[in-house]
């Protein structure tokens, strides 16, 4: 489903050019549970938002579904993010001013969906992550397990076959975190969604049916656990 073909990716620092990625390789297959992990600064965001077509590459390939994202333009690649990609936050990135309904509606409002299936599809997602009879209450009325749970509801609301997880566990307490990748597992294995992670949390990784290890900008391992 993903294949990355020799990727390289370089920052500006002031002065100073930091090579996140330094020729990365790699393929995931439809339904994985993937954990791309390793330390502050090994490339795993980088990775991350580079699969997501949120950054640009500087040299090699990345394709998805068959098609070359890599050489997309901006506004292919908004087009293909928003109709094949679902995105979960380390910080939620919920919209204050909206209710938990609202925040997940709006996602299929960019779509082409009648007003009935936005109301069908929205509940149905709420009620499958545990928010039934929350939906009018906004992110400050909500738990930090809350919030991530209507983060998961928007990114699975418009059915998307690979979600893509910042460090989801990163805001949330050991409790609370592991109920939340209970979830992500369970929609894994139910809907065949493809869910890839980057982190550096232990129960994360623990989760996790594939890690790969990224050290400087490199694969340093890519295990299989099950």
């Amino acid at each position: 489903m993903i294949k990355i073909d020799k990727v390289i990716k370089n920052y500006q620092n002031g002065e100073t050019e930091v090579k996140a990625l330094r020729g990365v390789s790699l393929e995931i297959q439809k339904g994985e549970f993937t954990s791309i992990a390793g330390p502050s600064g090994s490339g795993k965001t980088t990775l991350l938002n580079l699969i997501g077509c949120i950054d640009k590459l500087d040299l090699g390939e990345i394709s998805i579904k068959g098609e070359k994202v890599s050489s997309m333009n901006k506004k292919e690649k908004t087009s293909f993010r928003r109709q094949n990609l679902g995105f979960i936050f380390q910080t939620y990135n919920l919209i204050p001013v909206l209710s938990a309904y609202e925040n997940v509606a709006f996602v299929l409002s960019l779509l082409d969906v009648s007003e009935k299936d936005v109301h069908t599809r929205t509940m149905n997602v709420l009620k499958e992550v545990g928010l039934e009879g929350m939906e009018d209450r906004k992110p400050a009325k909500l738990s930090g397990g809350q919030q991530q749970r209507v983060a998961i509801a928007r990114a699975l609301v418009k059915d998307p076959e690979i979600v893509l997880a910042d460090e989801p566990t990163a805001n949330l307490d050991s409790t609370t975190g592991e109920d939340i990748l209970k979830l992500m597992k369970s929609m894994n294995e139910k809907l065949g969604t493809t869910f890839i992670f980057s982190t550096h949390d232990p129960m994360v990784m623990d989760y996790a049916g594939r890690i790969v290890l990224l050290h400087d900008g490199l694969i340093k391992s890519d295990k299989n656990r099950r």
